[in-house]
């Protein structure tokens, strides 16, 4: 995973019952890029976060956070 980025896309895809070609499909991306997202592999742009997290109706801090290096 991309050690300053969190994300909790396969959280909300389970919730939805949704696959990763589902969510990419809806989004307009790659289900590459969605797996890679997932993994930390890929930092997302700003628009992708965005859509992303305006699929799920929720604020995109819901989905992405940052990782606390102090923790």
């Amino acid at each position: 995973m991309h050690p300053e980025l969190d994300n909790r896309i396969r959280v909300f895809r389970a919730e939805h019952r949704m696959s990763q070609s589902d969510l990419a499909e809806a989004i307009g991306v790659s289900r590459k890029t969605i797996s890679t997202i997932e993994v930390g592999k890929f930092v997302p742009s700003t628009i992708i976060a965005l859509k992303i997290a305006n699929y799920f109706n929720v604020p995109v801090e819901d989905v992405f956070s940052l990782i606390n290096d102090e923790e």
